[in-house]
């Protein structure tokens, strides 16, 4: 099984200014997937994962078009076209 994570703009600093990963595995789900991410690039976790296991409220994960919120959460199946998108919410502005 082969997922590409795509990097958002500010996390690349985490990920030795890479916009895409490939993880080359086993892995079967996105939890999975993550492991391997952290075990190429650590400091990625702390920005993505809570201190309980659980995806950051303010990230959102994609598989393809798909939110994993809503699809089995770290459960969620990939396959080998899968891209998996970390997408932090964004905020602010003035009304």
């Amino acid at each position: 099984m082969q997922a590409t994570f795509i990097i958002p703009g500010p996390l690349r600093e985490f990920a030795d200014g890479q916009s895409d990963v490939v993880i080359s595995a086993t892995a079967t789900t996105v939890g999975q997937a993550l492991s391997l991410l952290w075990e190429q690039y650590p400091a990625l976790k702390d920005r993505i994962m809570t201190e309980q296991g659980k995806v950051r409220q303010h990230i959102n994960i994609f598989v393809g078009e798909e939110n994993i919120k809503y699809t089995g959460g770290l459960q969620t199946m990939i396959n080998d076209v899968n891209e998996v998108y970390i997408i932090p919410a964004v905020s602010g502005g003035v009304y």
